[in-house]
């Protein structure tokens, strides 16, 4: 795979960390909740209404959440832009301990709070970064 499709498959993962992020902070105003309550519901399944995202310390995790996907979602682009072309194995392995630590803590965090379709949610995820990844940097003979 050439570096300008690694970059651009990081890239497009990028755009969706930052895209979900957009839809969590949203849930900060319940005029603008819908798309992060009925995705709440998804995953909570049944999908039945519940749970709702009425609460205040629910909106401002919400907002927070969002602001921190975010903020990783850009960084990741910096990195997908700026260091992938100059410097392929530090760039791959920074997005790929990133977003390896981040589903471990979404995932094992998700089942604990009775979530656990999240899961399938974050291979998405996860899958986004590493399949594009997979061959920035040679491996190793076993």
């Amino acid at each position: 795979m050439t570096m300008i499709k690694i970059q651009a498959g990081t890239k497009i993962a990028s755009a969706l960390v930052i895209g979900v992020g957009i839809v969590l902070a949203l849930a900060a105003l319940p005029a603008t909740a819908g798309v992060t309550a009925l995705l709440a519901d998804l995953i909570f399944w049944p999908y039945d209404g519940y749970p709702a995202l009425d609460s205040s310390a629910t909106r401002l995790l919400a907002a927070i959440s969002g602001g921190v996907m975010v903020g990783w979602g850009v960084l990741l682009w910096q990195v997908a832009t700026r260091i992938l072309p100059v410097d392929a194995a530090l760039g791959a392995s920074l997005i790929r301990t990133s977003a390896i630590a981040w589903f471990a803590v979404d995932s094992i965090a998700s089942v604990l709070a009775g979530a656990p379709l999240n899961v399938v949610l974050n291979v998405v995820f996860l899958a986004a970064f590493l399949v594009p990844l997979a061959s920035a940097t040679p491996r190793a003979a076993a």
